[in-house]
């Protein structure tokens, strides 16, 4: 049944879906990032998101914040939803300016006390009762009052791409909700070094940060004002524009002023009100291939092959064909990645370079390959 935790108005969840994934090239381009894209399960990243969400949340209460360049791909891949709960940046500025605007086209829609919810379009959820019972407790705890509170994942690994959470497993003030998993959050640590994420996983007290927030309205912009005040006018100058004409223009003039900073350095890493529910689902933001392999289910010779591949004596690879035959023969530990237009071969365990690759391709003007 969709919508069955919640009932209509009291929480907008919003997807948020503007990324690039340029560790996915070439599969994930600049004109078709990774969120649109079938990397694993039943359809594209945002397919599979908008589905999970509809079963949580009312459909009519589910928003996305994208680009104004991929809200055309968000119509053809979710012909169900509607238009007018898509919002469209002029540009990326990362995840705080996304969320500003996207409650500021809500405030006329949502209370002060209700509950806004985000969550990336691109990540892949395991146990999904797990999760709606995190949902559940992070929701009642944001409802509550004067809370931000996100999800955190059970680290399994040292991993130097995600997000940490340090939390305190202390009861005070916490009341039944302890019980369900929240937590006292006390430092937020962005993508550390090995080392350091291996001391993180033997310290027993830090979780991978799931990128998962939710808070109330009110809650949201006085954090907002607090530690962003002069973006957060800008914002709010705009409320009496939402309906008319000028309010495209405005808001592409306002991107031009404001900064280009995450939720999490701009409010979480400074602010003194973050919860975290210690979660129990498996989690997973696809951000290189290397972590598409980690998750993929493999073959007899540990391989995860997709398309038309043909393999003699072949192990520990991952090989995905989306245009042509890959014939491989006495090869370990590769990653290739075959488009229409370009071909990937690396090492496993090398692909965070890609976004490197991509980074080389952009400055030599080789942009039709992006």
């Amino acid at each position: 049944m969709e919508g069955q935790l919640f009932e209509k108005g009291k929480v907008a969840a919003v997807i948020m879906a503007g990324g690039s994934g340029a560790r996915l090239w070439p599969r994930s381009t600049e004109n078709n990032p990774k969120q649109f894209i079938h990397l694993t399960g039943e359809g594209t990243l945002i397919q599979n998101t908008y589905q999970r969400l509809a079963k949580i949340f009312p459909p009519e209460d589910i928003y996305i914040i994208t680009l104004e360049s991929m809200a055309e791909i968000i119509e053809y891949q979710l012909p169900q939803f509607p238009k007018e709960n898509i919002f469209v940046e002029p540009f990326g500025k990362n995840t705080a300016p996304a969320l500003a605007l996207s409650a500021l086209q809500l405030s006329e829609k949502y209370s002060d006390d209700a509950v806004l919810a985000a969550f990336p379009a691109d990540h892949v959820i395991f146990n999904w009762q797990e999760f709606c019972e995190s949902i559940e407790t992070a929701y009642t705890a944001a409802s509550e009052g004067d809370r931000i509170v996100i999800l955190g994942v059970q680290a399994s690994r040292p991993e130097t791409n995600y997000g940490y959470v340090q939390y305190k497993k202390i009861k005070d003030g916490l009341g039944n909700l302890f019980d369900k998993g929240l937590r006292y959050s006390t430092t937020f640590a962005e993508k550390p070094d090995i080392s350091t994420a291996r001391r993180f996983i033997e310290s027993g007290d830090f979780l991978w940060n799931s990128g998962i927030f939710i808070w109330r309205f009110d809650t949201f912009w006085t954090a907002l004002e607090k530690y962003l005040l002069e973006d957060a006018s800008l914002f709010r100058l705009q409320k009496h524009y939402i309906n008319r004409t000028s309010f495209k223009k405005n808001i592409e003039h306002l991107y031009r002023q404001i900064s280009s900073v995450s939720i999490d350095y701009a409010i979480l890493e400074k602010a003194d009100n973050v919860f975290v529910v210690e979660s129990s689902f498996r989690w997973s933001d696809v951000g290189t291939w290397d972590e598409l392999y980690r998750i993929s289910m493999k073959d007899a010779k540990n391989n995860v092959i997709e398309g038309d591949v043909i393999s003699i004596n072949t192990t520990d690879c991952f090989i995905n064909s989306n245009a042509r035959i890959i014939g491989t023969a006495g090869i370990k530990d590769l990653i290739i990645v075959d488009s229409d237009y370009a071909l990937l071969i690396c090492r496993r365990g090398a692909s965070d370079d890609v976004k490197e690759l991509v980074d080389v391709m952009k400055r030599r003007n080789i942009n039709k390959h992006i």
